[in-house]
């Protein structure tokens, strides 16, 4: 059964954790630096970053990182090549849970334009350093939401027929479909860097305060049945982006019925999450709506052949 106890030492190791200044993000920053590795704090303002950066054991830095702005992400990669030579590990936490409609600063609808695109131009600007690790890590965080979420007339800018939970669940399936597509990518290019995706399973987390009354009524009197303190949520996350032995395109989560609680181990991912086709045409979208594009390309895949 693994638990915290499990994680190795990481002295000498540089961490990124989006969405680092609570909930399972910052129990995964103060988990890494108890073990050793410089923590970087993702985070949307300083006071909260700085707030954050308090409750590490270790050793933390903070980066300013507002997901919703293409501008700010690339500022921030921008900083982060400044201040180090390498990246170790990569966590995709941040993330928007079932908001009202709103876009992000370029026009998309802000649940993907946060948890997905926001993420998908992080990693492909800061790609070239965690390549200069010996074994980088890229851990991006889904949900068990992504099984009932759809990107097949996936439009990322119009908000006609709104739904927060729709919106939400394909978000998640998005993020699925990027960490095994790039998988697949940083594999065909013969690199050492890895991705990996996890899910908490029911974590009591600040995320709840966007939830509807009923759901908040009805998580304060029986949520405790599938839920468990944002520490344990953080595990499944811990262990992809620490476990000696986990492999890339691994997809971790609790190991409790339901994958709702319980020690964290490898599963399958939802089916729509494994399409190779589904999963390019979403990396096609994510490259023209970023502007970014990743140095990995399968073979497959190169029109220069």
């Amino acid at each position: 059964m693994w638990s915290a106890r499990d994680i190795p030492r990481l002295d000498g190791s540089t961490a990124l954790v989006t969405g680092a200044t609570s909930g399972i993000g910052l129990e995964t920053a103060i988990a890494l630096s108890a073990q050793g590795a410089h923590v970087v704090i993702g985070a949307r303002t300083a006071a909260r970053g700085t707030d954050a950066l308090r409750a590490l054991p270790g050793r933390g830095s903070v980066l300013a990182l507002e997901l919703a702005s293409l501008h700010a992400v690339r500022q921030a990669a921008s900083d982060l090549h400044e201040r180090f030579e390498r990246l170790d590990i990569l966590i995709n936490n941040a993330g928007l849970w079932w908001q009202p409609a709103q876009r992000t600063t370029d026009g998309f609808e802000s649940q993907m334009g946060v948890n997905h695109l926001g993420h998908f131009a992080l990693t492909g600007l800061l790609l070239d350093l965690l390549e200069r690790s010996p074994a980088g890590r890229i851990v991006t965080v889904s949900s068990k939401a992504a099984a009932a979420g759809s990107v097949t007339h996936l439009d990322l800018r119009t908000l006609d027929g709104y739904r927060p939970t729709t919106a939400y669940n394909a978000s998640k399936l998005a993020n699925l479909l990027f960490a095994f597509e790039l998988q697949h990518r940083l594999a065909a290019s013969d690199s050492s860097t890895i991705s990996l995706a996890a899910h908490p399973g029911g974590a009591r987390t600040s995320l709840f305060r966007d939830a509807s009354p009923g759901f908040r009524v009805a998580n304060a009197t029986i949520g405790w049945l599938f839920t468990q303190p944002a520490r344990a949520g953080a595990l499944p996350v811990l262990r992809a982006a620490t476990d000696r032995r986990a492999a890339g395109g691994e997809y971790y989560g609790p190991g409790g019925p339901g994958q709702f609680k319980g020690a964290p181990k490898p599963h399958r991912a939802p089916d729509r999450a494994c399409d190779p086709v589904t999963r390019r045409r979403l990396w096609a979208l994510s490259e023209v709506a970023t502007g970014v594009t990743y140095p990995c390309v399968p073979k497959e895949l190169r029109t220069d052949l």
